[in-house]
């Protein structure tokens, strides 16, 4: 038996999350086209045969500013102490920029090893590719450099085959059927945080959280009593919209994902708050989920 723990790095929006889900083959972390997608680590565990993989997705590193941001900033650096390698991933087609170098000085203080994944080949030509690949090959040694198109699973498996060779003999951590450790609650919580992305416009996502306040299953119905956190009232009656039609939208798609996650019917009842400034407000941000226990 083998086993590695292997932290997924990048910039905001480079794809980490659509990895992570692609090379599980389940959905497991939320996307969206917006940054700070995600706030917290998100540990997905793929089994195959004698090997186990202990994959940890990280937010895109940020330059913070507020306390979440400093939350998410203290989760990557967390992660990267505690795993065996990494796989720090890129756009292709865009040069490296202060991030990435910050990525890059950050896994080379700790000799890190690591692949270098370079995601959207599909929306560039092969040249843009190789430029990539020659714009990082000097900035770190790189155990392998891997093309691929994560949204289509285009080169995904040549990832998964060269991170074994960070993997260690020794117990799993996991069983053989876990695919994550995180709560129904939390997967619930983000399955809802990730329509409010979707369909809301660009600022006011980034002020909403989510909590799951009642969470009863029955042999034929899952239900679920959820509250959604926002820093100002013009902001909750847009969450809501007229006649509750923007709400009741959310609701519907999120209800369908947890469906399909959970493998019954699910009664979702969600209910919208106004908490000012709670990405500064440390008493709230424990009571969001975003504390020790987390990191």
């Amino acid at each position: 038996m083998k086993t590695g723990f292997i932290a997924i790095l990048g910039r905001p929006n480079v794809g980490k999350s659509t990895l992570l889900n692609a090379m599980l083959g389940e959905k497991i972390a939320i996307v969206s086209n917006k940054p700070q997608t995600t706030r917290t680590r998100i540990t997905g565990v793929l089994t195959q045969g004698e090997d186990q993989f202990v994959f940890l997705d990280t937010p895109g590193l940020i330059r913070a500013r507020n306390k979440l941001g400093d939350f998410m900033v203290k989760t990557i650096s967390n992660t990267i102490g505690e795993v065996d390698a990494c796989l720090v991933v890129v756009e292709a087609g865009v040069k490296p920029g202060a991030t990435d170098l910050n990525i890059i000085k950050r896994i080379a203080a700790k000799q890190l090893p690591a692949i270098l994944v370079i995601n959207k080949i599909d929306r560039v030509g092969g040249e843009s590719v190789g430029q990539t690949i020659l714009d990082y090959k000097d900035l770190y040694d790189f155990a392998a450099v891997v093309p691929i198109a994560a949204v289509n699973g285009r080169g995904v498996p040549d990832v998964i085959a060269e991170a074994g060779q960070f993997l260690k003999e020794g117990t799993w951590f996991f069983s053989e059927d876990d695919i994550t450790d995180q709560p129904e609650r939390q997967i619930a919580a983000e399955i809802i945080r990730e329509k409010l992305l979707r369909t809301l416009d660009d600022e006011i996502p980034h002020g909403t959280a989510v909590v799951i306040e009642d969470f009863s299953e029955t042999e034929r119905l899952l239900s679920i009593r959820a509250e959604i956190f926002c820093e100002r009232e013009s902001h909750k009656r847009i969450i809501i919209g007229k006649h509750g039609e923007q709400l009741k939208k959310i609701g519907t798609y999120a209800r369908e994902d947890m469906e399909s996650f959970f493998g019954m019917k699910v009664y979702l009842n969600l209910w919208v708050k106004v908490k000012e400034n709670w990405r500064d407000d440390t008493v709230y941000l424990n009571n969001f989920g975003f504390n020790k226990d987390r990191l």
